[in-house]
């Protein structure tokens, strides 16, 4: 990557939410239809923050689970949150009524659940420890579909045409859903180490062909095209480390990267991870837009709101050290970032 463009230093003037979660926090989703805000988090809770125009946040809506809320996500007209744990089940929250409905069972904890919205249908997607991936039919209770995976499903994302699926062991499916949802062949990440998270391109400006980008522990990123034609373009990068003595490669703090978010117009991505910092990135002129340090704590989970103006972050534990890593110093909040135009804007450059 090269150098970095624009940096932000010393005090970050972002807005704090209100009475958030009082565990670690898993997951943050934005509705596609309006700047509500769900959270997923370690105490149980699914929270549904209304954010107003002057940025300022309130809570407007929380249910528990039984167990762990590892996911959250909301359908395209913005009505239902979907919530998925350690419960091994799939909970939708009605935002008009406020009833909850178990639409989803596996055999393990759901790690990953999404709402699909393709050309002929819509479906519930979740992924499992159980080394599955089910399909579901709101209208049915059982799996409409289930599909095998080789290991534990660890994250999923979904951006049409494609599905990404990254399990334990370093493996990588990838699904097209143009031609009636064939399996493309189960690849090894290029990463050497085990993968944290997957991320679908995405953004309106985004001129590149279909593909992901993946995170692993080691702190580590991989630029990964679906398109064999492509492939030549794949290259992997790093990032979220740091030099014990300055200047020095010899010893190297590395860190875990926690999320991956792409720009929902521009198609470039921030990464945040257990260092506490947050990069912004434009993988097509290979770059590091910016970045900055919002907190001591690890950066657990980020989202961009519809039009990508306010970036939402998650400060809290991770879990990347166990449970001896968990200190009582460790805070759980979640900030609002406004993004600035030098962050997020996608670079005029031709790709190599």
């Amino acid at each position: 990557m090269a150098a970095v463009a624009a940096t932000h230093a010393g005090q970050v003037n972002d807005v704090e939410v209100p009475h958030p979660p009082t565990d670690s926090i898993s997951s943050l989703a934005f509705s596609q239809t309006a700047d509500y805000l769900a959270t997923g988090s370690w105490d149980n809770s699914v929270r549904i923050y209304e954010v107003g125009s002057n940025m300022q946040a309130q809570c407007k809506a929380m249910h528990t689970q039984q167990g762990a809320v590892l996911s959250v996500c909301w359908n395209k007209d913005g009505d239902k949150v979907f919530s998925a744990g350690a419960d091994n089940v799939g909970i939708m929250f009605d935002v008009a009524t406020g009833q909850t409905t178990r639409v989803a069972q596996h055999d393990a904890p759901v790690k990953a659940i999404k709402w699909i919205d393709t050309r002929h249908s819509s479906i519930l997607i979740t992924g499992s420890w159980d080394k599955t991936i089910r399909y579901w039919d709101l209208r049915s209770p059982s799996p409409i579909a289930t599909l095998t995976l080789p290991e534990r499903c660890y994250s999923l994302d979904f951006e049409y045409p494609l599905m990404v699926v990254g399990t334990a062991d370093r493996h990588i499916q990838y699904f097209e859903f143009t031609t009636g949802n064939p399996t493309l062949p189960t690849i090894q990440s290029t990463l050497k180490f085990q993968t944290r998270v997957v991320s679908c391109f995405r953004g309106s400006m985004n001129t590149s062909k279909t593909g992901f980008a993946v995170g692993s522990v080691e702190g580590r990123i991989a630029i990964q095209y679906t398109d064999p034609k492509e492939c030549v373009n794949n290259y992997t990068f790093r990032c979220h480390r740091k030099d014990i003595i300055p200047k020095s490669k010899n010893e190297t703090i590395v860190y875990p990267i926690n999320d991956i978010s792409f720009h929902p117009i521009q198609g470039t991505f921030t990464t945040c991870s257990s260092d506490g910092n947050i990069y912004f990135w434009d993988k097509d002129a290979r770059m590091r837009k910016g970045g900055f340090s919002p907190a001591s704590g690890p950066i657990t989970s980020t989202t961009f709101n519809r039009n990508g103006s306010i970036l939402a972050y998650a400060v809290s534990y991770d879990w990347h050290k166990g449970h001896s890593g968990m200190t009582a110093n460790i805070p759980n909040k979640i900030f609002l970032h406004k993004c600035k135009d030098d962050e997020i804007r996608r670079e005029i450059r031709r790709r190599r």
